[in-house]
């Protein structure tokens, strides 16, 4: 048998890599790390987690104006967003920390380097200038924002990772894309005060959730004075005086900007890891090919999380991780389960879906019945708030199985984890509405819909 430093060697210490090397070592494999950046990954570092603090803040932005309406007079309010970026990289720092511990208490070794592929066993560390061999390779390096370079003045805009960084908050923001990213960063930006304009090439936003969703959230961000402009694409970007940039579309129109924002997408980060040194098959997007094991096209590496491009979320890749660490070095074959997997986009208000979207459901399954509800909020009453809450059941007609739920509103989110185990389980209607409803919330919409929506014709 070959000798090799390493059982497993991990290229890229995010949520995935990190779940993956950590139960290989506790079940008794020699595992490397190699991190080029900071060990958390895309999530913890520059994805979800500092997104959502940065959500966080902006409610504020909302509720000190909501607050009104319950007898609340909040006078002299200020925001600061030097204090809000520094407790937010405190809060990375400890994190960072975290994982970085875990790692090395559950013995696996980490290097703080660029890592890339020799041949199937042998990795060069870039910044110690050495090699390290491996019996089985994990490739966990994520995913990174794409940026369409073919426009002229494209790097006068930022991405997602340099939005965590921004020295000053702007007074007017672009933002190119129509997906989650684009969304949650508009309503962010809107939320802490600035003039917001999101332009998107498609007929209409979050095109991949059902269209009851996507055209509730158009209304809400219109709602709360976001521009949104679909069908058109960014044609040229030009520096100005200052700060100040001017955006040319497609459309004809100009705008004038201080900061443009790119969140047209991601691609898994594979470029220059020397995949091909090892004969590693990637697809057209970059994406390391994979079978259900997660094993690649070369028989000891393997591949997880968004790098391989099949469901890009991180409890997903943290599930990938585990069924590798366990088919491999455990004696026990797992398998992901892409079913029914809960999604959220943490919008103002937030989307929550898990299932198939109505259109989807259409396409599978002969009969399908709609449920759905739109309404105010019993907290707006009082506010002056218009936001509306939808919330939305697709039931196969033939079994009265729940395939879907779809919700718009204040705490979409955490409402669909738990509607999530429902649609899993396989629960039906009718067992939705042999459910009490706990009342007064908005939850108790979703077991107190009853009439099948009927549209007009």
């Amino acid at each position: 048998m070959a000798d090799f430093d390493y059982d497993l060697f991990t290229i890229g210490a995010g949520s995935g890599g990190v779940r993956a090397s950590r139960l290989a070592s506790t079940y008794g494999a020699r595992v490397g790390v190699a991190e080029e950046y900071r060990v958390g990954g895309t999530c913890v570092i520059r994805g979800c987690v500092p997104k959502k603090f940065l959500v966080y803040a902006s409610e504020y932005g909302h509720g000190f104006k909501d607050a009104e309406g319950y007898g609340w007079s909040a006078e002299n309010v200020s925001f600061d967003w030097s204090k809000l970026i520094q407790n937010k990289d405190d809060e990375i720092d400890r994190l960072n920390g975290i994982y970085i511990r875990n790692l090395k208490n559950a013995g696996a070794e980490i290097f703080q380097s660029r890592a890339v592929l020799k041949d199937k066993h042998t990795v060069h560390l870039v910044d110690e200038n050495r090699d390290v061999t491996a019996e089985k390779i994990l490739i966990a390096t994520g995913g990174a924002p794409w940026v369409d370079e073919t426009v002229p003045g494209h790097d006068l805009g930022i991405t997602s990772n340099e939005a965590f960084h921004l020295e000053n908050l702007p007074k007017h923001v672009v933002v190119a894309g129509g997906g989650y990213i684009a969304i949650e960063f508009a309503c962010i930006f809107r939320g802490l005060g600035c003039d917001v304009c999101l332009v998107y090439r498609g007929e209409d936003i979050l095109r991949y959730f059902d269209t009851d969703v996507s055209v509730q959230v158009h209304a809400e961000l219109k709602r709360q004075g976001i521009r949104v402009i679909t069908q058109a694409v960014f044609e040229k970007i030009e520096k100005l005086d200052g700060e100040d940039k001017r955006v040319h579309l497609s459309n004809g129109a100009q705008i004038d900007t201080d900061l443009i924002f790119w969140a047209v997408g991601r691609k898994p980060a594979t470029k220059g890891l020397g995949l091909e040194n090892a004969g590693v098959e990637l697809n057209k997007n970059g994406a390391v090919i994979v079978d259900e094991y997660s094993k690649s096209s070369v028989d000891n590496i393997y591949a997880v999380g968004d790098v391989t491009d099949r469901v890009n979320l991180t409890p997903v890749a943290i599930r990938e991780g585990a069924a590798f660490a366990e088919t491999t070095y455990n004696n026990n074959p797992q398998k992901m389960d892409y079913t029914f997997i809960p999604k959220a986009v943490f919008s103002q208000p937030p989307v929550g879906s898990v299932g198939y979207a109505e259109h989807e459901a259409r396409q599978k399954f002969k009969n399908v019945d709609i449920y759905k509800t739109n309404f105010r909020a019993m907290k707006n009453m009082l506010t002056g708030s218009e936001e509306r809450v939808l919330m939305k059941l697709v039931v196969d007609g033939d079994t009265d199985r729940v395939l879907g739920c779809h919700i718009v509103g204040a705490e979409a989110a955490e409402m669909i984890q738990c509607v999530a185990i429902a649609v899993k389980a396989g629960l039906t209607k009718k067992q939705f509405d042999e459910t009490v409803a706990l009342h007064p919330t908005i939850a108790e919409e979703l077991v107190t819909m009853k009439e099948k929506f009927k549209p007009q014709i």
